[in-house]
């Protein structure tokens, strides 16, 4: 028994959360998971005033300091597993990528089997079923060459390591034009007669696929205009971005905070109601492009054009709007001095998808010319210093009595406006 015990041992500490064994109970998912509960045990147990040494306890700053570095370091080690888990996750990505694939492959022909009985198999079913093949042949083999990158999603994953809306619903349009032109490949191949042929190549003609051009033309203009936007608002910081650990499939529904956001909801719903209606059409006439009624189309148009002007509106600048002496429960009223608290009010401090502690850390409050790191102060489930409209931090003793500047740098690295406070001795 002490063998095997050993043996277990060695195991547990040659997996001790880092390494990439796909589902290896040792492996990066299960040590990320272990860190998140031990963080999240740490700072409830200082929310509740648990743990604190004894050389520290009888000083409110030197606690609150003390309990904040002991947080984020252990904010840093659940970023690290993050991280880790992250680029296993994508390392397998490529994998269930190929299986969706393949499985949709399958579903095809059970449908065009199904629907074949009582009407007989025909040339255009069996375009349909070598066009998918073609189709799930290429997105399996460019899924294997950006194995490291998250296989055939590669392309839609974004440079803040998100899904990107945009992106996808362009991806999927492209999917189905090039799939549509392929069946119509396959039965110009197997066509006999000269009408026949004459017949699919009119089927390509403008006039036939018109609508079905034109939303094709602008999802794929509309997803390089919102990189592009999006790139130019976060140099000029009126946007903040922070990097996702991975990509998730609520990405394409929600903002970098995890909330549903009505242009990117309404934008992928039209788009997929529109896409089904143009897959409905090629099943019924597999001899041309899908005829996409303007209407419909239109009304995918307008749904782009709101997607792009929700991207303009969102986010901006992070701004403080007062900053005032911090004052405890029977404290004297008096002006700013070294060592007193001072309570940073504003709007935007806190970037979406930087709610966590290790997030949270990087925050900086520029006072004078002294950079002081914003102290985490964790309450029942969650934190109540720092918050997206309030920041609460000490004034050093290097700060020099006089008129000095107070500027938040958040954690994407966005300065807010400086704040002119007077400091006394």
């Amino acid at each position: 028994m002490a063998v095997q015990e050993a043996r277990q041992s060695a195991d547990a500490a040659a997996h001790g959360g880092g390494c990439t064994c796909g589902d290896c109970p040792h492996g990066a998912r299960a040590g990320h998971r272990r860190a998140v509960a031990e963080f999240l045990v740490l700072r409830d147990g200082f929310a509740a005033g648990e743990g604190l040494p004894a050389a520290v306890a009888h000083s409110a700053s030197a606690s609150r300091q003390w309990v904040s570095e002991e947080l984020t370091q252990s904010a840093e080690h659940v970023a690290e597993r993050g991280r880790a888990e992250g680029e296993a996750w994508l390392a397998r990505l490529w994998r269930r990528t190929a299986f969706t694939v393949w499985s949709a492959v399958v579903v095809l022909l059970l449908v065009q089997a199904l629907t074949a009985i009582g009407a007989g198999w025909s040339t255009a079913r069996t375009a349909g079923l070598v066009a998918a093949l073609l189709v799930a042949g290429a997105l399996t083999v460019a899924s294997w060459l950006h194995r490291a990158r998250g296989g055939a999603l590669a392309p839609v994953i974004g440079e803040d390591n998100r899904l990107s809306t945009s992106r996808a619903v362009a991806a999927a349009w492209v999917l189905f034009v090039v799939y549509a032109v392929l069946v119509l490949v396959g039965r110009l191949a197997a066509a006999s007669g000269h009408a026949q042929r004459d017949a699919l190549i009119d089927g390509l003609e403008l006039a036939r696929g018109a609508g079905v051009v034109t939303v094709l033309a602008v999802v794929c203009g509309i997803a390089v205009l919102v990189r592009r936007v999006v790139g130019l608002r976060v140099l000029g910081q009126r946007l903040q971005k922070v990097r996702a650990h991975r990509p998730r499939a609520a990405d394409l529904l929600t903002d970098d905070a995890g909330r549903g956001t009505f242009a990117d909801i309404q934008y992928v719903v039209i788009s997929a109601v529109a896409l089904l209606f143009a897959a409905v059409r090629l099943a019924r006439r597999p001899d041309q492009l899908p005829d996409l009624p303007w209407g419909l189309a239109v009304l995918v148009l307008v749904s782009a054009a709101t997607y792009v002007a929700g991207k303009y509106a969102e986010g901006g600048r992070p701004v403080i709007l007062s900053v005032v002496r911090s004052r405890e429960a029977g404290d004297l009223d008096g002006p700013i001095r070294t060592g007193d608290d001072i309570e940073i009010r504003g709007a935007a401090f806190v970037p979406p998808g930087a709610q966590t502690a290790e997030r949270l850390s990087r925050m900086v409050v520029r006072i004078g010319a002294v950079h002081v790191h914003v102290p985490l102060v964790p309450v029942a489930g969650g934190f109540s210093n720092p918050t997206d409209a309030v920041l609460t931090v000490p004034v050093p003793a290097d700060v020099e009595p006089g008129r000095v500047e107070v500027q938040v740098v958040t954690a994407a690295g966005v300065e807010t406006n400086r704040y002119a406070i007077d400091v006394t001795d």
